[in-house]
C-alpha cells in the first residue's frame, strides 16, 4: 500500500474508516454490476406449436329404400362405397319371381336412393306418349281378390303366412271392395300396406 494512503488512513478516525470502508465495498458492488450487465445476453426464442394433423372424418353411412320383390323391404345403412347387390343383401336377398336382369347390380349407391326391384312378369311399360302405356302398366298389378297364394307371395312384405292369411280373409269377407282393405287383413299394417298400394288392385 501507498505510504501517503496509509497515513491517512491513519489519521482518520473509526467511524471515517467504517464510511470509506463502506464506499469501497459500494464501490467494488458496482463495477460488478456494470460488468455483469454488460455480458451478451442469450436471445429467447419462442417456437410455434406444431399442429397435429387432422384426422379425416369418417364418411357419412348411406341410407338406401329397398322395395319389390325382396324378403324384407326397407330402409337400410350400407356403408360408402357399396353397391345395389349389398342393398339386396341386406334386404333379404330377391323372392324367387324378381327380374334381377332389369338392375344394375354393380351399380354403386347414392345416399337417399330408392332401389325398386320388379316381378319377372313384368312387361316393360312403354313411352308414356305411345298408345297402350296405361293398360300396360296396369296388367302389371296383382289383384287381390283373385291372386293365387303364389302370386301373392311376390309381394313386397308378403310371405308365405299373409298370403294365406289374405286368402283366409276373402273366404270369410267375400272380395275386398278397395285396397285401404287389407289393412284388416291379420299382420298387415299401415307401413306393408303403402308399399303394396302400387302394385295392387281390385
Amino acid at each position: 500500500m501507498d505510504r501517503g494512503l496509509r497515513e491517512w488512513l491513519g489519521g482518520l478516525s473509526g467511524r471515517e474508516l467504517v464510511l470509506v470502508g463502506i464506499l469501497g465495498v459500494a464501490a467494488l458492488g458496482g463495477a460488478g454490476l456494470w460488468y455483469v450487465r454488460s455480458l451478451p445476453q442469450p436471445v429467447a426464442i419462442h417456437a410455434e406449436p406444431v399442429a397435429a394433423p387432422s384426422l379425416s372424418a369418417t364418411p357419412a353411412p348411406l341410407l338406401v329404400h329397398v322395395v319389390g320383390l325382396v324378403r324384407e323391404p326397407g330402409v337400410y345403412e350400407l356403408a360408402e362405397g357399396s353397391r345395389v347387390i349389398d342393398a339386396l343383401d341386406v334386404a333379404g336377398g330377391p323372392k324367387r319371381d324378381a327380374n334381377l336382369s332389369a338392375l344394375n347390380l354393380a351399380a354403386p349407391l347414392k345416399d337417399g336412393q330408392q332401389i325398386i326391384v320388379p316381378r319377372a312378369s313384368d312387361v316393360e311399360a312403354p313411352a308414356a306418349t305411345a298408345p297402350g302405356a296405361v293398360a300396360a302398366s296396369a296388367s302389371a298389378l296383382v289383384n287381390i281378390n283373385t291372386a293365387s297364394a303364389e302370386e301373392l307371395d311376390t309381394l313386397p312384405g308378403i310371405g308365405e303366412v299373409l298370403a294365406a292369411a289374405i286368402l283366409q280373409y276373402r273366404e270369410e269377407h267375400g272380395p275386398f271392395t278397395s285396397v285401404d282393405q287389407l289393412v284388416d287383413v291379420s299382420g298387415i299394417g299401415e307401413v306393408t300396406l303403402e308399399e303394396l298400394r302400387d302394385l295392387v288392385t281390385i
